[in-house]
């Protein structure tokens, strides 16, 4: 294709989408001020609905605030697993320490004043967050590329945090990342290595005209390595 990256740099964006993982294991460490400046100009340069730009990033510095912030991550966690019934015990073995563990921590909210944003978003608003999560997909796949780790942790009461934070009327908290060096990446998501699920097949997801129905995409097999 005339407009295609050559085959390395093609090769090396699909890795970072294949390796990336949710980390929860974080071994300290720091990250450098250039290095995180380009991931945050990774994650300001996603895609949004209208170009409205939703997303405010917060770095969370000072111990207090993190241990805070842990502290509403782990009333939460109880609370999703006393929902979850017969799947308590399973779900609190996932722990959640990368808030205290990892080299940096951020809080993505989206902005106060989205209504004025109408381009895109009349009958569907829910693309603010859409367009947000571009933008933390873009810092995950930057992150894999500069060799860290990042964790998406969204077990919190979205009241609290914004009031801890100090948020204005409207604007609303949809991420803390964890972020930082790991001792390794895990070989498959984590959520899958501990069974707690795993990938659908991808032809059981695409359809051709219709739900549901089976798309000829699939009627042969495809690699996922460019060519």
């Amino acid at each position: 294709m005339a407009h295609a990256f050559e085959a390395g740099e093609a090769r090396a964006v699909y890795r970072a989408i294949h390796e990336r993982r949710d980390m929860r294991h974080f071994v300290g460490g720091s990250v450098a001020p250039e290095v995180l400046r380009r991931l945050l100009d990774a994650a300001h340069h996603a895609p949004s609905v209208g170009f409205m730009q939703p997303w405010r990033f917060i770095r969370i510095r000072g111990e207090a605030l993190r241990h805070q912030l842990h502290r509403i991550v782990e009333q939460e966690r109880v609370l999703t697993a006393r929902a979850l019934g017969e799947r308590e015990d399973e779900f609190m073995r996932l722990k959640v320490q990368g808030l205290l563990d990892a080299a940096e921590l951020l809080a993505v909210t989206l902005a106060d004043g989205r209504e004025k944003h109408v381009f895109g978003r009349r009958t569907l608003p829910q693309m603010d967050l859409a367009s947000a999560s571009c933008a933390i997909q873009n810092i995950w796949l930057a992150a894999r590329a500069e060799g860290l780790g990042m964790g998406w942790v969204s077990l919190f009461d979205p009241a609290e945090v914004a009031a801890l934070l100090g948020l204005p009327e409207g604007a609303e908290p949809i991420a803390l990342l964890c972020l930082g060096p790991v001792a390794d990446f895990y070989e498959e998501p984590m959520l899958q290595r501990e069974r707690w699920a795993k990938r659908e097949p991808l032809a059981s997801l695409v359809f051709d005209e219709g739900w549901g129905r089976p798309s000829d995409l699939f009627d042969h097999p495809s690699t996922v390595e460019p060519t």
